[in-house]
Order: C-alpha cells, then structure tokens, then sequence
C-alpha cells in the first residue's frame, strides 16, 4: 500500500510546481534499471535535437507498455498513486523516455515548459511527471534546473531557440527577476514529481559521469484530449497498475533472459 502523502507535502508540490522523494526506487531496482538500461541496443538509437553549441543529449521514447522494467516502474503503483495525490484524480500513461546525457558530450536543453509542447494534444495542463535518477544528477553533469513557482505563471508561447523548441526568453528571464533558479541534483532512485507548467532546463554534462534518467509522464483522466490526427500518444485507457515489488521481479527476469541470450561471434 502506497502511503499517502501528507497535506504539507502537497501544499509543497502546489506552491513549488515540484515535490522530491529521496530514495523512491530502492538500490537494487536502480542497479537493474541501470543494467538493462546499458545492455538496451535501443539506446544506441537514440538521438535528440542539439543544443546552441551543436551537443545533443538523446533521448528514447515509448508511447506503449510492454513487459519490461520501464513500464514496470510507470505502472508501479507507488508511482500511480503518488500522482494521482498529486494532480487530484485519476491518471493514465503518456509516454516513457530514458534520457541519456553523456560524459563531455550531453547537451543543454533549454528552457521550457512541458505543457508547451503538448498542449496542442491536450485542453488543460493538468498532467505530470516523475524523473527518475538512474545515475547521480550533479551540477556538473548537467542535472535538472527548476523554477519553483514558475507553474503558476500559465502556459508560456514556447518557439524555435537554436534546434530545440523552448519558452520564449524574454519571458523567461522575467520570471528568474522574481522567482529562484534551483538545481536539482538527485541520488539514484531519487524521484522528481513535476507538474507539466513547472519552468525547466539543464547545462551541458561536463563532467566524466554520465546522466541518465527514466521519465515517466501522465495525463489526468479529466483532462480532454483535443483531436489526435496523427494518433502517435494514446487516448485515455485505464493505467493497470504493478505492486511495487513487482519492477525489481520484471527486472530480474530481463537480467536473467540477458544472460541467456548466446554470445554474438
């Protein structure tokens, strides 16, 4: 059974546009996250819009389920129904994506709203995010940086910046004359729950560490979708969730499937 949260620590996510679980995902299903993650030949595929200075931090991202660790920890019912606290009703699947931002190379993103980019999917921000800290999230490897507060300022008109599509600057930079820029760096299995208006964005990794991340997002059942036409994330279907031991079982049993597949000559 998933403990509820208590009312300061969603007073905290309303105010902040944020709330931090230390310790979300325990050792173990981390260091099996971490494993399949890295034996994972998608991951080798993944790619992603540069920065200004022309690095990339890549990206994958799934809009389906399957029986894999991934969806495990989406579907894990600590992390259902810590949103479902959250964002006040019941919530679905969006997409997954793991981020991978490498030592020396991984790009900046820029500044940005999650909402900026799908709210021509869906009527009202009310959606969410969990990230998940495979490896540890520093500032000098390029960690998550938030706007606390920045949530409350509405939808921001977001625009070409360089490659990548990020909120409009100017009213960026007035946003950080009255609001406070934090870093956030995170031990893994730590987990950022996010609200999709919360302000965002990352420096480059210039460190030696690569930082990788599972981001998990979520829609609110009450929340219309506006007209799919190319169909590529879902509409609405009830979310079946895991117990929670069930993400290190699935994960135990793609390491034991790993190890059984036969050496390539």
């Amino acid at each position: 059974m998933t403990p509820r949260l208590t009312a300061a620590q969603i007073a905290e996510f309303n105010e902040k546009g944020y709330l931090i679980r230390p310790s979300f995902f325990d050792a173990e299903e981390i260091a099996l996250l971490h494993e399949i993650a890295l034996a994972d030949k998608n991951m080798e595929k993944a790619g992603g819009p540069v920065d200004a200075g022309g690095r990339a931090s890549r990206l994958h991202l799934r809009n389906d389920l399957p029986d894999d660790i991934y969806s495990a920890c989406v579907r894990a019912r600590r992390m259902v129904e810590t949103l479902e606290q959250l964002l006040g009703g019941e919530v679905y699947h969006y997409h997954h994506k793991m981020m991978l931002k490498e030592p020396r190379v991984g790009g900046a993103w820029e500044w940005h709203q999650d909402f900026g980019y799908w709210y021509q999917q869906y009527l009202t921000p009310a959606m969410g995010s969990a990230m998940i800290a495979v490896d540890r999230a520093t500032k000098a490897n390029g960690c998550l940086q938030v706007i606390p507060g920045s949530h409350r300022c509405g939808r921001i008109e977001h625009q070409q910046v360089g490659q990548q599509t990020g909120a409009n600057p100017e009213r960026v930079q007035a946003v950080l004359r009255h609001l406070p820029l934090v870093h956030v760096e995170l031990e893994p299995g730590d987990t950022l729950f996010f609200h999709s208006n919360l302000l965002h964005s990352s420096d480059r990794n210039e460190s030696e560490n690569p930082r990788w991340t599972l981001i998990c997002c979520y829609n609110t059942r009450s929340n219309p979708m506006m007209q799919n036409k190319d169909r590529w994330h879902p509409a609405y279907s009830y979310l079946n969730r895991l117990e929670d031991e069930e993400v290190r079982r699935v994960g135990l049993r793609q390491i034991e499937e790993l190890h059984a597949l036969p050496a390539l000559s």
